[in-house]
């Protein structure tokens, strides 16, 4: 038991030190396809640095929910690394305390935190930030749930570790429709839930359009940092679900032995670099949706899972 205790730790860590370089590297990537020259690698670590050591300005208006929303917005992906396999094929200590179901609930729990700080400074960007990523959350849940009951039906459960080990032996489920069609349906949701192109710009900073930064726009010094630095972690895990249970969910260490750990953790770096290139590919090739058009993408990814969830029974 003190071993999966260590090693769940050792997951957190890894997620918590590696996110900020993830961004950092897919940042580049995207700067370089345009030609440009980009920041460093190592960008946002000097982001969260430079943050942790400024002043934090507060306004007057706002209550004990903006001091606490960093916080939760922070520790909520933490608590979501616990549940899924980062590193190992084999449950460890709490994976069977919640399901992928419990993880985008726990993720929710931290947006909707963010968002009810953003209305809590009482300013008219904060409010309109926090309605309009209420209104893209709202329609990327119904699919988290969709994608969730197509899994289920996939690999009877919705534990992460089952799901995992569901893929790696059955060959035919992995090349199914019905898989094809779930991977499809998260990326899409990954998109749409880490403010990605098309459903949104992280580097436009222009208030009018800003979406899901614009809930960032009241905090500052230490807070600012925290709520940047949940963002990064919220992308990694995600992330993670997408390669490590769907994807790619070989190469995961298979004995409590150091050799493996090191390999698992280099090949889900591996991972991570080539999807975080792919996903630049995708983003630098479309353009941002108007507002309005965001339903029609999120219609794209529902009809999607529901497509998917129903070919299953034909594969049974």
């Amino acid at each position: 038991m003190s071993a999966y205790i260590v090693l769940n730790l050792l997951q957190v860590t890894m997620v918590v030190s590696v996110s900020p370089l993830l961004k950092g590297i897919l940042t580049r990537i995207e700067e370089r396809l345009q030609a440009k020259r980009g920041p460093s690698i190592w960008q946002p670590y000097y982001d969260l640095f430079k943050l942790f050591h400024k002043d934090e300005v507060v306004s007057r208006d706002a209550s004990w929910i903006f001091r606490l929303a960093p916080y939760v917005y922070f520790i909520c992906p933490i608590l979501v690394t616990l549940l899924i396999p980062v590193l190992t094929d084999y449950p460890l200590f709490m994976a069977f305390m919640g399901d992928m179901v419990a993880a985008g609930f726990i993720l929710t729990i931290g947006a909707f935190f963010l968002s009810l700080a953003a209305m809590d400074a009482g300013t008219a960007y904060g409010f309109m930030g926090s309605s309009r990523t209420r209104m893209v959350s709202t329609l990327v849940e119904p699919i988290f749930i969709i994608v969730f009951f197509s899994v289920s039906f996939a690999a009877n459960s919705t534990i992460p570790y089952v799901v995992q080990a569901h893929w790696v032996s059955s060959v035919n489920s992995f090349f199914s429709p019905t898989h094809i069609l779930i991977i499809a349906a998260f990326v899409m949701i990954i998109l749409a839930e880490t403010g990605r192109i098309p459903v949104d710009n992280p580097s436009g900073h222009f208030e009018l359009a800003m979406i899901d930064e614009s809930k960032t726009l009241e905090f500052s010094g230490s807070s600012l940092a925290l709520v940047k630095w949940g963002g990064h972690m919220k992308f990694m895990v995600l992330s993670i679900v997408l390669l490590n249970v769907l994807v790619t969910p070989w190469g995961l260490a298979t004995h409590l032995n150091p050799l493996s750990i090191i390999a698992a953790i280099v090949l889900i770096f591996i991972k991570l670099t080539i999807f975080v290139a792919l996903l630049a590919l995708i983003e630098t090739s479309l353009a941002k949706l108007r507002l309005f058009r965001i339903p029609e993408f999120l219609g794209v990814a529902f009809v999607t899972a529901v497509v998917a969830m129903i070919v299953q029974p034909f594969h049974l």
